[in-house]
């Protein structure tokens, strides 16, 4: 609840309901009831509360004389007895006032402990940024590295590849020359079985035609 919305009938309907439950009407107990309401607020309407409290001054006795007097002990009394409720409230007061002076303390220590807090806060985000600007840098230099390394590889690569065709190009041709040349061989070596084949035949012509003039020659003669 704002302290500038907090009234009087606030506080004394929740120093009335504290009181009727049998509590003890305090501005702890006040705030508790008006939902942490600042104990600076309360005081001067609990007060002023108090004080319409209090109890009124007593009629004036007009009483025989003989009556006054058998009743002094009990005006005596009357007066213990309104005395310690002005006492009791003045040390309710009182403490009212040591739990003010103890909210501004604690307040003051609040705000020590906050801005601490908040020191401490800004220290671990400068040392996190820069943290964060070291890890940049060294994923920055990561990437160059690897960039390079990249490059590199590449390079092997293209060289990988050239070679490779170099190769390849060198057995596709000495794939050919070796086609080639078995296929001269083999035109070779059926050259020379006709060859062979022919000069079998012709010795075999030969031999017949030989044969043919020995049995001639006994005829002629």
């Amino acid at each position: 609840m704002a302290s500038q919305e907090l009234t009087f009938e606030q506080v004394a309907a929740a120093a009335n309901g504290l009181e009727s439950e049998g509590q003890q009407v305090t501005i702890e107990a006040v705030s508790g009831v008006l939902d942490a309401a600042s104990p600076i607020a309360i005081h001067p309407h609990l007060r002023a509360w108090r004080a319409s409290r209090a109890q009124p001054e007593a009629p004036k006795a007009e009483l025989p004389p003989a009556l006054l007097a058998a009743l002094g002990n009990w005006a005596l009394q009357y007066a213990e007895e309104a005395g310690a409720s002005a006492r009791d409230a003045l040390a309710q007061s009182d403490s009212d006032l040591q739990a003010l002076l103890e909210s501004g303390q604690q307040s003051e220590v609040e705000r020590d402990e906050a801005q601490a807090v908040v020191t401490a806060r800004d220290e671990e985000i400068r040392r996190l940024t820069t943290e964060l600007r070291d890890a940049r840098q060294v994923a920055s230099d990561a990437l160059v590295g690897k960039a390079k390394d990249q490059l590199a590889i590449d390079g092997k690569d293209r060289q990988l590849n050239d070679l490779r065709a170099q190769i390849e190009r060198n057995v596709a041709a000495l794939a050919a020359e070796s086609d080639a040349r078995l296929a001269a061989e083999m035109d070779l070596v059926g050259a020379t079985t006709a060859r062979d084949n022919f000069a079998a035949e012709v010795k075999a012509l030969r031999a017949e035609l030989d044969a043919l003039h020995a049995e001639r020659r006994p005829a002629r003669a």
